[in-house]
């Protein structure tokens, strides 16, 4: 009896041993599925997501400066060529849709080519004042921009005087369609990302 137990206790042990083993073995080749994904962000003059506008107030006059800070950051897994572009629209003007991959039906009026490795993040500073803007019809109508101390001719109208959005969309290059396009390939299918904020124009006749 004495000697089957310990025969008994060597077969247990080794058994616990196989299976410690095989744990081991498993979790080494077994495959390891991390989710891919870009993140799009947009923060503050402070590089914060906060302050977008002086005193809260984002009722704009001619001439007064905001400054943001475009943030992207590449979770792929190699290295991407992505191109963040930015649209000024108003109220009516269909917003970019994430969930169906659409983005806003509306030309950009800046966009800004970025190249990043792996894990990269990058901060792009963002400074747009409203040079020009007249009321016409019950309407704003702005008529001229100064993005990143460039000139950018512009004609959107926030009719009956609702608001206007300022709109950033990230496009990620396919290297098969060689291409750009709104949205990227993760493990849940297309993915895509943009971000949106609104503001008002107050004119001296207003």
């Amino acid at each position: 009896m004495y000697i089957n137990k310990n025969k008994s206790i060597i077969v247990t042990g080794t058994f616990i041993l196989f299976l410690i083993l095989a744990g081991v073995f498993l979790s080494i080749s077994w495959p390891r599925y991390e989710e891919r994904f870009f993140e799009l962000g947009l923060l503050g003059k402070d590089k914060i997501a906060k302050d977008y506008y002086l005193n809260n107030n984002y009722s704009l006059t001619l001439g007064s400066q905001v400054d943001w800070f475009i943030f992207v950051n590449n979770h792929i897994g190699n290295a991407q060529n992505v191109v963040v572009k930015v649209k000024l629209v108003n109220s009516t003007i269909d917003l970019p849709n994430d969930l169906d991959n659409q983005p806003c039906p509306f030309d950009s009026i800046a966009e800004f080519p970025l190249s990043m490795s792996v894990n990269d993040s990058l901060i792009v500073p963002f400074s747009w004042i409203i040079v020009e803007a007249i009321s016409q019809k019950n309407s704003t109508i702005i008529k001229q921009l100064i993005v990143n101390d460039q000139i950018v001719e512009v004609n959107v109208s926030d009719f009956s005087k609702s608001f206007f959005r300022m709109v950033f969309e990230l496009w990620v290059y396919n290297e098969s369609l060689q291409t750009y396009e709104f949205g990227w390939e993760s493990e849940k299918g297309l993915s895509s990302s943009s971000i949106h904020l609104a503001f008002r124009v107050t004119l001296e006749t207003d």
